[in-house]
């Protein structure tokens, strides 16, 4: 495809976290709004630009666009994850690092005219800022300039929807909570007063009576003030999916864009373009295509694909549990098995000889797999995931059924919604059990293979027809793209958008 060479309408600032599951979502983002001939400078530290260079085809697929440039920050101190941190503390910890690196460059960007490095085009001032959902800094440098601000975030409606409940739930005494509680039904988070458990809340609930609850409600309800008054919210989810707690957000925010599944959306406006199709963007180093070739070796919908996101990790004890399950199973699997799937103060693992010996007649085990192309595939017949809101997208994309088994963060609602709301997987949340795993396993290839698969394949066609034209998705960035271009032509207060709580869809 020749150079992308029109007027550009706007220029946007995209300032994404610095994760996997941040990262795509984003540039997907970028790019969608690069075929709008928008300008767009995507902000990224020293290592995720490292990784997009190196290890991924981003910076050919996005020179065709004569709008887009990177620029690069110093990173800050990266999360060091394990099983019992505190992954919200964590997080603040990045996020506060990454800022001192951040805060000027940003300042740069928003309030000098002259304000890019890159090499790709010509610079003009930025006259929109969309920031990742928990950079408050960008937020407030963005105000200070004048420059309207944008939220992508990259989890769930539903779960983004508990954490704005986070301090009534503080304030009822519901947060934090005794573990003999984990089965009792949560109360203060509208919409989910039948089925939302105590185990289905966030991660960072789970901390046994040590969570700082003044310290956090001010934090959840500093940052719901904040989303509301942006300008807008960006979600990378669907109307037919998370129709009931879009309302709720839009009930409380201006105006939210509901634009997934964002890969799926950026695909079908490339074929409108007959332009080429963007790969996947990974950041890990390597892609063992092998494992595709070992899928053609297998029958339809006869292959569990085995995923753990990026930032997982689990005891020796647990993969162990896991493990025994997919092979006593006696089914074909898929496993994705990183360098550092064990948390490092538990050492290495060495598997007992009968599951290799189980793995090498049923298993492939591969570092890092190409998971959209995976999970496409005609012998994919079910996902055990993390449950991460990229791969849940993904899976309900391909029509591919989950076992959910989440981690930490949005993955306990979001697989709470796969097993009881949506009921397209099974949701093993917080069992390490190889007899549990067995049984689910032979559940969603056979047992409840045929309720499940019925959900799962209405939930997937809603998924394909949200994109294309006329869809819901697909309209909402159309209005979204409307919107950046009336804030470059005539300034925030000019563009007209829904009045609260209206929802963006067609008519």
């Amino acid at each position: 495809m020749e150079n992308v060479e029109a007027t550009s309408t706007g220029h946007v600032l995209i300032f994404p976290q610095p994760a996997q599951g941040h990262i795509k979502p984003m540039l997907n983002l970028a790019e969608l709004l690069c075929l709008s001939n928008i300008q767009v400078t995507f902000l990224v530290t020293t290592q995720i630009h490292h990784r997009l260079v190196n290890y991924t085809d981003t910076i050919a697929r996005f020179a065709r666009y004569t709008g887009f440039g990177f620029k690069v920050i110093p990173d800050g101190p990266p999360p060091k994850l394990s099983p019992n941190d505190d992954h919200k503390k964590l997080m603040n910890d990045m996020v506060q690092g990454l800022a001192v690196n951040a805060k000027p460059v940003i300042e740069e960007l928003l309030l000098h005219d002259n304000n890019s490095d890159t090499t790709t085009r010509e610079s003009s001032r930025v006259t929109c800022l969309i920031a990742d959902g928990w950079y408050s800094f960008a937020y407030d440098v963005a105000n200070e300039a004048g420059v309207p601000v944008m939220l992508f975030r990259c989890a769930s409606a539903c779960c983004l929807w508990a954490y704005f409940c986070a301090p009534r739930l503080i304030d009822a005494g519901q947060v934090p909570f005794k573990d003999e509680d984990l089965d009792e039904l949560v109360q203060n988070v509208p919409g989910m007063d039948t089925f939302l458990r105590y185990r289905d809340l966030p991660s960072f609930c789970r901390t046994k009576g040590k969570l700082p609850c003044l310290g956090l409600k001010y934090t959840y309800a500093i940052e719901f003030e904040r989303t509301k008054a942006a300008y807008g919210l960006i979600l990378n989810t669907f109307e037919d999916l998370e129709g009931p707690v879009l309302s709720f957000l839009r009930s409380e925010c201006p105006r939210v864009y509901s634009i997934g599944p964002i890969d799926a959306l950026l695909k079908h406006r490339l074929l409108q373009q007959s332009a080429t199709l963007s790969n996947p963007c990974s950041l890990w180093e390597v892609e063992d295509q092998s494992c595709l070739s070992w899928l053609d070796q297998k029958p339809p919908k006869s292959v569990v694909y085995v995923g753990f996101g990026s930032l997982a990790v689990f005891k020796r004890d647990q993969l162990e549990e896991i493990w025994e399950g997919l092979v006593q199973s006696n089914k074909y699997f898929l496993w994705v098995i990183r360098p550092d799937l064990i948390t490092s103060k538990d050492g290495g693992f060495q598997a007992p000889e009968a599951l290799l010996q189980g793995t090498k007649e049923r298993g492939c085990v591969v570092s890092w797999a190409p998971q959209e192309a995976v999970l496409a595939h005609s012998a994919m017949g079910g996902f055990l995931t993390h449950s991460g809101w990229n791969s849940t997208l993904e899976s309900i994309t391909a029509g591919v059924p989950m076992i959910c088994l989440p981690y930490f963060a949005d993955q306990q609602i979001n697989s709470r919604y796969v097993g009881e709301v949506w009921k397209v997987g099974l949701d093993m949340k917080d069992i390490y059990d190889r007899n549990v795993v067995v049984k689910m396993v032979n559940d969603l290839l056979d047992g409840k293979k045929d309720e499940i698969q019925k959900s799962m394949a209405q939930m997937s066609d809603a998924a394909k027809r949200s994109v294309t034209e006329g869809g819901s998705s697909y309209c909402n960035l159309d209005s979204l793209i409307q919107d950046i271009k009336m804030m470059s032509l005539k300034g925030e207060h000019s563009v007209q958008g829904p009045m609260d709580g209206e929802a963006l869809l067609p008519n």
